[in-house]
């Protein structure tokens, strides 16, 4: 059985998360990642909840508030929000909750943070996978922001998340990242990037990033998590243009995520 595959409610921004639910009944999608983040409706779980019913789309999996613009969702404390995003998770029946390593600045939290991923979801049947980020670049210098690191196999957790547009724009090898996640990569975020040293979030298949071969190598090991398509969409002008972009992101995954041969017949059929 091929993973589903899911929208993040960031890839309608600056649309609301009431959107991505719209988007990911009207185009297929299996379910919805949420972001948390400013939008008031992201906050509420029993108003997400409320939208899940009523468009028929789940939601599969939770992104903790650890963006540098929601430090202060709910609440300032970031050992707080990641037990409040693991009771979300529960709540909405979602399986896996998405955190960032902490900043350089929180070192309290930084000398927590791999005791509190290992054992924040014990008691509620919820998966923290730790996900890569990526160094900021601004003229010659080049900075990590992230403690230890930006990539969070160096460090070693259980669980893993491995995003596509930030291995581009850490120039980062995919899928070296991919085998050193090994059998705790259990969620991915499906996007590109050109390589620049800037956070893209393209269409899967529209930058350099091999996310076909991700794909395919991910089937190959039975992977049984969730694939979240985590594109951006924030220069289309009407919501026509950002379901094109979705849409093309959707079907490229199910392309995919199909065992060597039927996806070889697949995009055979395809071709003109």
């Amino acid at each position: 059985m091929n993973p589903p595959v899911a929208l993040s409610t960031a890839s309608v921004y600056p649309e609301s998360t009431r959107a991505a639910f719209e988007l990911a009944a009207e185009l297929g999608y299996d379910g919805v990642e949420l972001m948390v983040w400013s939008d008031p409706v992201s906050q509420d779980v029993a108003a997400v909840s409320r939208l899940a019913e009523r468009f028929g789309v789940p939601v599969l999996a939770v992104h903790a508030p650890c963006l540098a613009v929601t430090q202060r969702v709910w609440g300032a404390d970031p050992i707080g929000r990641i037990r409040r995003s693991v009771a979300a998770a529960a709540q909405l029946g979602a399986r896996t909750v998405v955190v960032h390593p902490p900043f350089r600045w929180q070192r309290r939290y930084a000398a927590q943070f791999a005791d509190e991923v290992a054992r924040a979801g014990e008691h509620a049947d919820v998966a923290l996978a730790v996900e890569n980020m990526f160094p900021l670049t601004r003229g010659v210098l080049r900075t990590v922001p992230y403690s230890p690191g930006f990539d969070p196999t160096a460090v070693g957790h259980e669980r893993y998340t491995l995003d596509l547009s930030h291995t581009a724009a850490a120039g980062s090898d995919a899928l070296a990242m991919l085998d050193r996640m090994g059998t705790g990569l259990i969620h991915l975020h499906l996007a590109d990037g050109s390589g620049a040293a800037r956070d893209e979030h393209l269409v899967p298949g529209r930058g350099t990033q091999p996310c076909a071969e991700v794909c395919q190598r991910l089937i190959d090991r039975g992977f049984d998590g969730v694939v979240v398509l985590e594109v951006s969409t924030r220069r289309c002008r009407t919501r026509y243009d950002r379901a094109v972009l979705l849409a093309e992101s959707v079907l490229f995954a199910r392309l995919h995520l199909q065992p060597t041969a039927t996806a070889h017949r697949s995009a055979a059929h395809l071709t003109p």
